[in-house]
């Protein structure tokens, strides 16, 4: 069977593939870039523990925690008050805070040492075709040719090549927030933790107001970003080095005094550093500003900057848009290329890695026992729905959090506004609440149609991520729970006492004879696991979890039948043919909200184009199997996908790369900035691209591809 394609080499695309080469399934990356990575110090990602934890068990924990840094606490300040602090530790861990080029050279460094898996570069997607044998795509560059795939996955980002060959449609808001970013060498007075501050003192005493985030990198670095004020202001060089000097003074001054306290707690919990210019003539001449004086030099009622080097600074862009559509035939979205956010401390990458999470283990089963349309379906349902929901409360959040803020009238009304507000904030940053928590599917299509008899209540809601507990593997270790995901079904036995049993009887003891033979009956793979004690769990519990780490089910002692019945629900009630609504005619599917017709007319580019500058919301659909959350411009689709029969893959077939087609079919170029990027080149955080309203790209799709011109991607 011919490999999956992934179009993309970002962090989400390569996540994807090297979990299907984990899953024995042979990829392909398609990567526009000639390979290289473009480090750059303001661009990093804040990963969560569900997040870290998925990248850990593809081989990129050590790399990750070398890199990257895992703060000691999380202050959350207004004006000079300390309105939350939460410190981090085994039992609560902390975000872990990357430099995105170090995630990607993660990713790529232990894609290299997996066979089933290869990233070919300079490969530019420009078109696509599906049958129901598969996908075959034809690629622009020096590895220009027709490649032929099983399935493909559209990681391409933001301009998403995939999505407009599609013809898929990327609604929502436009500019929703702009940061300005900085990442810069110094000392500040709370070592290791991340701060929120908002409407801090300005220099001088001149007021209060915005929004500042920093947040600590290793080698004493740090990433700051300014909330900018609605509107399209340039945001010059001096403008930015002014931000950084009044940021950097104002800690250090209030530091130094011991004021700000709240809670029993100072501000800066002790005193700053000294004053002092440092190496700023070098920082303002990397940002494009000349060397001044630091800040107090002859004039004393100016607090003094702190020593500081500017090593990299940008302005983002925060767009919330969502496709329509995730899934069309074989082809899918993932990552940017299906959804932008990124407000309110939320952070898009997180997502994108959890879209290739739900999907690796959903497109392996496809590729290995074929696949009913639920299966593939389920993607769609399960991760735009999480993803509308996360974009729907922050929605909600942003006139109550920005534009009450600025009118006081919140205050007025609501007493400990400000304090209610700053956690809603830090829900965002930490990964917790509506904003930022990891989703439970609920509603999947792939939960059983009725509760199995005999199910019990556990701490974990169903559809929820399961906690991380210890658990015995049958080879006799104990292993985190999570550990053991990603590679099937996970059927967990919480037996009390188990600490005490010899390891080389464990499997005869209690219950596990009987429940190990009712896994091995199972429609797909499974592994026992022993947990001697699960959150909210009796003896004897049996908790069924998904190979992403979901809870399908928890039932009372060893059902057979109850078991079979989950296996089947999460496999998606058999295998079909799994290529949906994928047109067998000149094209690929049709025009978004309706099913692709056979033989279908493909559009011209103008009718494709959709400038994407403007909010659309399109008339609601209400999606059967995932909560109705209407509003604004997230409706929830349906699939709307046809069954075809399944049948065998299309044969391989090679072929040296034909020539260049008539027509220039490039992809819109990306905005390119100089190395310290001032203003509107910088990607959003966590995004694979740089960030922008959707454009069209023109095809023309032959009436046929032979075998002679097809390459397989394998081949």
């Amino acid at each position: 069977m011919d490999p999956v394609i992934v179009v993309g080499a970002g962090p989400v695309g390569l996540a994807l593939s090297l979990s299907l080469a984990r899953l024995d399934v042979p990829s392909v990356v398609l990567d526009e870039a000639p390979g290289a990575i473009d480090p750059r110090p303001a661009r990093t990602v804040v990963l969560r523990p569900d997040t870290t934890a998925f990248l850990t068990r593809l081989g990129c924990g050590p790399a990750l925690e070398s890199t990257g840094t895992r703060w000691t606490a999380w202050r959350a300040v207004r004006r000079r008050r300390l309105l939350e602090r939460v410190e981090f530790g085994p039992e609560a861990p902390s975000p872990l805070h990357v430099p995105q080029h170090a995630l990607t050279r993660a990713l790529r460094t232990a894609l290299a040492g997996e066979p089933l898996a290869r990233i070919v570069a300079d490969s530019r997607l420009d078109e696509l075709k599906q049958d129901a044998y598969g996908v075959s795509a034809h690629t622009r560059g020096s590895n220009g040719a027709w490649w032929r795939a099983s399935y493909l996955v559209g990681c391409d980002g933001p301009r998403s090549t995939v999505r407009k060959l599609l013809e898929v449609r990327f609604p929502g808001r436009t500019a929703v927030e702009r940061h300005a970013v900085a990442a810069l060498r110094t000392e500040l007075p709370w070592p290791g933790e991340a701060l929120l501050h908002r409407s801090p003192a300005r220099q001088g005493g001149g007021g209060s107001g915005g929004e500042v985030t920093a947040r600590p990198l290793p080698g004493g670095l740090w990433r700051l970003d300014w909330l900018l004020p609605p509107g399209r202001d340039l945001v010059t060089p001096d403008a930015l080095v002014a931000r950084i000097r009044d940021s950097l003074a104002v800690w250090t001054a209030e530091a130094a005094s011991g004021s700000g306290s709240g809670a029993g707690t100072d501000f800066g919990g002790r005193a700053g550093p000294g004053g002092g210019s440092g190496s700023q003539a070098g920082a303002y001449g990397a940002a494009g500003a000349g060397s001044r004086a630091p800040a107090g030099a002859g004039d004393p009622r100016l607090p003094a900057v702190p020593p500081y080097e500017l090593l990299d600074t940008g302005v983002h862009t925060v767009h919330h848009r969502l496709a329509r559509r995730w899934r069309r035939g074989r082809a899918f979205l993932a990552g940017d290329a299906a959804h932008l956010l990124g407000a309110l401390g939320t952070q898009g990458l997180d997502e994108g890695l959890r879209d290739a999470e739900n999907l690796a283990w959903k497109l392996a089963l496809a590729w290995h026992q074929g696949a009913s349309e639920a299966l593939l379906d389920s993607y769609q349902a399960e991760r735009r729905g999480a993803v509308t929901a996360r974009l729907r409360a922050a929605d909600r959040a942003l006139p109550l959090l920005r534009d009450g803020e600025r009118g006081g009238r919140w205050r007025a009304v609501l007493p400990g506004a400000a304090r209610g507000h700053t956690a809603m904030l830090t829900d965002g940053h930490l990964g917790r609440g509506p904003l930022g928590a990891p989703p439970a599917y609920a509603r999947s299509p792939l939960a059983p149609a009725t509760d199995p008899a005999g199910t019990l209540p556990v701490g974990t809601p169903v559809g929820a991520p399961v906690a991380d507990v210890p658990v015995t593997a049958p080879d006799g270790s104990q292993v985190p729970l999570r550990s053991r995901l990603g590679h099937g079904l996970l059927v967990v036995l919480v037996a009390p006492g188990t600490g005490v049993w010899e390891r080389r009887h464990w499997k005869s003891a209690g219950l596990m004879p009987r429940l190990t033979k009712a896994v091995e009956a199972l429609p797909m793979r499974a592994e026992v696991l022993v947990a001697e004690a699960y959150p909210g769990a009796v003896a004897h519990t049996v908790l069924v979890v998904r190979p992403d780490g979901h809870l399908v089910a928890a039932m009372g002692g060893v059902r057979p039948a109850e078991l079979y019945a989950c296996a089947d629900a999460v496999r998606g009630g058999g295998t079909g043919g799994g290529s949906g609504e994928a047109g067998t005619g000149a094209g690929v599917a049709g025009s978004d909200g309706a099913g692709g017709r056979t033989g279908e007319p493909s559009r011209t580019a103008g009718e494709r184009a959709h400038t994407g500058a403007r909010s659309e919301p399109y008339p609601e659909t209400r999606a059967g199997s995932y909560p109705d959350t209407r509003s604004g411009p997230y409706p929830d689709m349906r699939s709307e996908s046809r069954p075809v029969p399944h049948s065998k893959p299309h044969p391989e077939a090679h072929s040296e790369p034909h020539g260049e087609p008539a027509a220039d079919r490039r992809p819109e170029s990306h905005p390119s900035g100089g190395p310290l990027p001032v203003d509107g080149a910088f990607p959003q955080a966590g995004g694979e691209t740089p960030g922008g309203a959707p454009g069209s790209v023109s095809r023309d799709v032959p009436e046929g591809v032979s075998e002679a011109q097809v390459r397989s991607a394998g081949g």
